[in-house]
């Protein structure tokens, strides 16, 4: 099953990867816009939300992932989620 969700992961991660070079922090994206990109990405590989807004925003179905940090990601997704993340704190992003 872990396999198979893995594959998965991966085509849906390297389908979406072909547009993030087309996002830059040139882009200006408001901080709503930011949080969504950068959650949409755990909530793609299957990261089960604990806040009550990505809850609510994103929902826990089909989640699989209980730590953040065991999320499997290829370097560019994770490259761009530090990104956003260094975006949002210049922008004052909460």
């Amino acid at each position: 099953m872990k396999i198979r969700a893995y594959r998965y992961l991966l085509g849906v991660l390297v389908a979406g990867a072909s547009s993030i070079g087309a996002i830059s922090a040139a882009n200006a994206q408001s901080c709503q816009d930011l949080w969504v990109e950068r959650n949409s990405y755990y909530k793609q590989a299957g990261y089960c939300f604990k806040t009550s807004r990505a809850i609510s925003y994103f929902g826990n179905g089909g989640c699989i992932y209980d730590i953040e940090a065991s999320v499997p990601l290829p370097r560019n997704i994770c490259a761009r989620i530090a990104e956003i993340t260094r975006i949002e704190r210049r922008s004052g992003c909460n």
